[in-house]
């Protein structure tokens, strides 16, 4: 599966912009504080997008950079729509939504779970676990420069 991730410029090192730290740090819709986990969309104009739904408008970054991922099919767990938990759509996020990520986490059975996409539900973002065993068989291609139109 092809998947794709945009960064700051400051994060053009792939370690760095793969290293899941973020969310560690912040938590996410799919993980609690204190868990890595990396965000990536299915389609770039989708990751475009999850990026402007979290940007602070105050400190828009226009010029970004895109990382093309590849993830083996064999990989990946798929949390089907009609898995989802009750509310995973919540704002600003859903604990039912964080303690799936967190189990796909803790079972350590995949190195990425397939989860809907909140902004566009037939779409799909892929959750990576760095931290897993076998992360070392996605393949990360070379950083590319991005940058949004000056119309958004």
């Amino acid at each position: 599966m092809r998947v794709w991730r945009l960064v700051r410029p400051a994060f053009t090192d792939a370690a760095a912009a793969f290293s899941g730290e973020g969310a560690r740090r912040y938590g996410g819709r799919w993980n609690s504080v204190g868990r890595a986990v990396v965000y990536t969309s299915e389609h770039l104009s989708l990751a475009a997008l999850e990026t402007l739904a979290h940007a602070d408008r105050k400190r828009f970054a226009r010029e970004l950079v895109a990382f093309e991922v590849r993830v083996p099919s064999d990989l990946i767990a798929v949390l089907e729509d009609a898995d989802a938990p009750p509310g995973w759509r919540g704002r600003p996020t859903a604990p039912a939504a964080r303690a799936v990520g967190d189990a796909w986490l803790a079972a350590r059975a995949h190195p990425a779970l397939s989860v809907p996409s909140v902004l566009v539900p037939q779409e799909r973002n892929l959750l990576l676990d760095p931290a897993h065993p076998r992360f070392s068989e996605v393949r990360i291609g070379a950083p590319v420069a991005f940058r949004f139109d000056d119309r958004l």
